[in-house]
């Protein structure tokens, strides 16, 4: 029987899990006053050297991108970073806090639980991102909720790239229906990857300023909205 579920899959690092709050964790090594904006600076370059990564047609495991992204930040700074920091904070990062509203995301999801078949879709290595829902007190009891973790590790890309969302949509069944299949993120070029795959794409909001990336006209999100409860909501609605 073919499946009648809501497919809907959930980035993890900046939609269900904040980057920004490892600078906790950067506050106890480096001034206080710098940590948001290195925590900051550090996704920056994560995000850069996966693009670039892409084009060059190469591939380094995220865990190893994320790594390196670090001693870039703590450079730029001109910040000293110690081999046993780095694994600190490397550990450190496979714990990072969730978003206030995904404890009532969550809740939808078991909610709708017989309409919905939930995925977390990351660029994260599979010991990195099945680590993070482990030690997370918000997503650790909620693993059930998710059919499956999907990483794009396998394939030696990253998302944009179209073939992870084709992989996306292999591994949910969804094989020339891509259509059927909703990815849900705060990433804007997560949004347009999607979308140019032929996926429907739900943008979360939380800065309230809308729709402003102008790559391309064609790929804007098929939902936006300011949290990924409210997106749920919206998805379920369609």
């Amino acid at each position: 029987m073919a499946n009648k579920k809501t497919v809907i899959a959930f980035d993890l690092y900046g939609t269900l899990l904040s980057t920004e709050s490892i600078a906790h964790e950067l506050a106890k090594i480096y001034d206080e006053g710098k940590a948001s904006s290195l925590a900051a600076l550090w996704r920056r370059y994560q995000l850069e050297y996966t693009w670039r990564i892409n084009s060059m047609g190469e591939y380094k495991s995220f865990s190893e991108i994320t790594r390196n992204a670090l001693y870039h930040a703590t450079a730029e700074y001109g910040l000293t970073l110690s081999e046993k920091d780095a694994d600190a904070l490397m550990k450190s990062y496979d714990s990072l806090h969730v978003f206030p509203e995904i404890p009532s995301a969550l809740k939808l999801l078991e909610e709708n639980g017989n309409s919905v078949e939930a995925y977390v879709f990351s660029n994260g290595t599979e010991e990195m991102i099945g680590n993070s829902i482990k030690t997370s007190p918000e997503l650790g009891p909620h693993t059930g909720r998710f059919k499956s973790l999907i990483t794009v590790d396998g394939l030696k890309c990253f998302k944009p790239d179209k073939r992870t969302y084709n992989h996306l949509v292999e591994q949910a069944g969804k094989q020339g229906n891509p259509s059927e299949v909703w990815v849900v993120s705060a990433n804007p070029f997560d949004i347009v990857g999607s979308r140019s795959a032929g996926l429907k794409a739900a943008f979360i909001d939380r800065a309230g300023k809308g729709w402003i990336d102008r790559l391309d006209e064609r790929c804007t999100p098929s939902v936006v909205a300011p949290g990924v409860d409210e997106a749920i909501k919206s998805i379920l609605k369609d």
